[in-house]
């Protein structure tokens, strides 16, 4: 799992949007938003009437403002900070509750290497501290030690806090892209560190820190993700910033892994736990879980692996 001090920008070319594809979407006007959104560099493009656009991409903006208050580590105020401050969270929010349910379902099928909880080691890694310091933030971790439902969220140990940067993004990224379809369009490209893309056929590259772009992909009412753990590492010879929450010092088996998924915090959640799976547990997971479309792998000798 990823902790708070990765932004996931993409300024760092883990993943490029290469473009339109060639069709009768690409003649119709194109509007374009550029912002940041959850610690992600955003941009959201929609095709069609520019003054719906512009209606739309209004109430799409105010929308990740929204879920910024419930997900962001940045915010004081944010639900998540506060869960995190006093160990409960009472009347949680409808999609607070949603994404611990999503969250849930990606740790059982990953093995529980997806977990949110991974904050605490993520801090500890962060701070340098020393090894009484991780025992005592490895102590901390386990989704186990959360309950959760519709009327309260809370930690059953003092000291555990969580971090949604491995999957919350993606969330989002389906929340705004549902609510531009809501609006009528239906030729979207939305991009808040994961992809989902609506109708018309869009053209995405796969990039990796190391080795550069290593695929391109036509994406199409569908969504991408990228995780390279390698993209921060915690020092120069320190894991990457995606963390075992059972071997906190792993070195993950891959340099970038990539997920085509129904709907991006899938694929957002998914491609985060497979940079700590080998091919084989990938591929297991991959074939009994539906919503997984296609998942590129790409090993730290830049040897590419494609799954279908």
């Amino acid at each position: 799992m990823t902790g708070s001090g990765f932004s996931r920008r993409r300024f760092l070319a883990i993943t490029a949007t290469l473009g339109l594809a060639a069709g009768p979407a690409a003649a119709q006007p194109t509007t374009r938003w550029r912002g940041l959104a959850l610690g992600a560099e955003a941009e959201i493009t929609l095709l069609g009437p520019k003054r719906a656009a512009g209606l739309a991409l209004r109430a799409a903006k105010q929308s990740l403002r929204d879920l910024e208050r419930l997900f962001s580590l940045y915010d004081p105020e944010s639900d998540l900070v506060r869960l995190n401050r006093s160990g409960r969270l009472d009347a949680p929010a409808a999609d607070f509750v949603a994404l611990l349910r999503l969250a849930d379902e990606i740790h059982s099928a990953t093995d529980g290497l997806f977990d949110p909880t991974i904050q605490p080691l993520w801090r500890a890694l962060a701070d340098r501290a020393g090894g009484a310091a991780v025992a005592a933030a490895l102590s901390r971790i386990g989704w186990s030690g959360l309950t959760f439902d519709d009327r309260s969220v809370a930690f059953r140990h003092p000291g555990m806090a969580m971090t949604f940067n491995g999957i919350a993004q993606g969330f989002a990224t389906d929340r705004v892209s549902n609510l531009l379809r809501g609006f009528g369009f239906s030729e979207t490209l939305v991009n808040i560190g994961e992809f989902r893309a609506g109708d018309g056929g869009w053209q995405i590259g796969v990039a990796d820190p190391a080795f550069g772009l290593v695929a391109k992909r036509r994406l199409e009412r569908g969504a991408l993700a990228t995780s390279s753990p390698s993209a921060l590492l915690f020092g120069e010879e320190g894991p990457g910033h995606i963390l075992n929450p059972r071997r906190p010092r792993q070195t993950a088996p891959w340099s970038t892994v990539s997920v085509e998924a129904k709907t991006a915090a899938e694929a957002d959640g998914y491609s985060t736990a497979f940079t700590l799976l080998d091919a084989a547990a990938i591929r297991s997971v991959f074939q009994s879980t539906p919503a997984l479309r296609r998942i590129v792998l790409v090993g730290r000798d830049g040897t590419v692996t494609d799954m279908t």
